[in-house]
């Protein structure tokens, strides 16, 4: 397994998720999203395995400004402006090759080989 783990070091489900590996002894990169982020990439690949960008944006957050733009933004642009606003996206982003989870999902990780 090739476990990466994308949140930020306040967000409580992305704690739960990186005890969750550790309690298991299944190793796994931290990417901090206020440090990092995410990249293009990675961005276009989680949002294909989890049913698309709209389904990544935590519509929760507190930066509503940012979440009504991107509401309202022409589809696009919408990459570019999640890209520039990782605090949007719902954490922990979990990856494990081409699979991958949004939130604390112990039970599709556990599938995981």
């Amino acid at each position: 397994m090739n476990i990466q783990i994308f949140g930020t070091k306040k967000c409580n489900d992305t704690k739960k998720a990186e005890r969750f590996f550790k309690e298991r002894g299944i190793k796994y990169q931290f990417i901090d999203m206020k440090e990092k982020g995410m990249s293009k990439g990675e961005l276009t690949s989680v949002a294909q395995a989890n049913g698309g960008l709209e389904n990544m944006i935590n519509r929760e957050g507190k930066d509503q400004d940012t979440l009504a733009l991107i509401k309202y933004i022409a589809d696009e642009d919408k990459l570019e402006k999640v890209l520039e606003n990782p605090q949007v996206i719902k954490t922990p982003v979990v990856r494990n090759g081409k699979q991958s989870t949004l939130g604390y999902q112990p039970d599709v990780w556990k599938g995981w080989n």
